[in-house]
């Protein structure tokens, strides 16, 4: 009985086990192995030296450029993004709140919008000739238009704003759901001693949600450092390629300037697989308060 239970066991996982190797495991591998080759898609052959597309990552000034810019939002944009969206759970985990419900929704819902959408109403807003040039006109903030996605400084601010406006909600929820596990026994002892918001909140909050907020900055450095529709439907790249992504580089060695250069492509993508296993292990050890 026992190993017949174990051969149902095993069927039942064995489709499912089939399509993730197929589907998951075959393609990385089949990555790693183009990535040491060179040559257009139909007339590939090993590089000489074998570690050629690795080591031309670091003589690509644009690569080096992407590299630079997907660091630069995964630097200013995350932090700011976890720190309102554990902010908003608190005030919104108030059970005297009014309307709370409402208030969770409009966070929340701009993560339900498509990626190109949300995109291309950014970039329609932030025209030249968009919305916020006439608002700001109106209040005689300024006195002639902005080309917000004309000049680097301010197309980079776009894109973290855009970010920060999609994806603060969609953590709002982790926390707030880490919030309602929380046991509330701690907060009346607290309040007994007579500790204040902020103390409660710095010292009884946040280590609390420790795990959350792990999960949630391991996820965000995830999806900024393979940041790549804000990047082509915001500026495409530019002005000159200095908002670029890697990812969206990556994309345009392999499809978007005409030579399928998978080879390269492929180095570029493990190189970020790598950047996302060694962050992420970073996360855990400085989170891990074990013994």
């Amino acid at each position: 009985m026992e190993r017949k239970r174990k051969a149902i066991g095993w069927s039942f996982l064995l489709a499912a086990s089939l399509m993730i190797f197929v589907f998951s495991f075959y393609p990385m591998i089949a990555a790693l192995i183009t990535s040491f080759k060179t040559g257009s898609s139909a007339n590939m052959k090993w590089a000489d030296p074998w570690n050629y597309n690795y080591l031309r990552m670091f003589k690509d000034r644009m690569f080096m450029t992407s590299l630079k810019n997907t660091f630069f939002y995964l630097i200013i944009q995350v932090p700011i993004m976890l720190i309102l969206a554990i902010l908003l759970a608190q005030l919104l985990n108030n059970p005297h709140l009014k309307f709370r419900g409402l208030f969770r929704t409009c966070i929340f819902l701009p993560c339900a919008i498509a990626l190109v959408s949300y995109a291309l109403i950014f970039r329609s807003l932030f025209a030249t000739s968009g919305l916020i040039n006439s608002i700001l006109m109106k209040l005689h903030l300024i006195s002639e238009n902005i080309n917000w996605l004309g000049k680097t400084g301010t197309a980079r601010g776009v894109i973290i704003f855009a970010l920060i406006w999609r994806w603060t909600g969609y953590n709002m929820v982790f926390y707030l759901a880490g919030l309602q596990n929380l046991d509330y026994s701690v907060y009346e002892a607290a309040k007994i001693d007579g500790a204040n918001g902020w103390n409660t909140f710095w010292h009884i909050t946040v280590p609390q949600l420790r795990p959350v907020i792990i999960m949630t900055f391991i996820m965000s450095i995830n999806g900024t450092l393979q940041l790549y529709d804000e990047s082509v439907n915001l500026t495409n790249g530019g002005p000159a390629g200095t908002t670029m992504t890697m990812s969206h580089y990556i994309y345009n060695s392999s499809f978007g300037t005409g030579v399928a250069n998978f080879g390269y492509a492929s180095a570029m993508s493990f190189l970020v697989f790598i950047l996302v296993a060694v962050l992420a292990i970073i996360n855990l050890k400085v989170g891990d308060t074990r013994d």
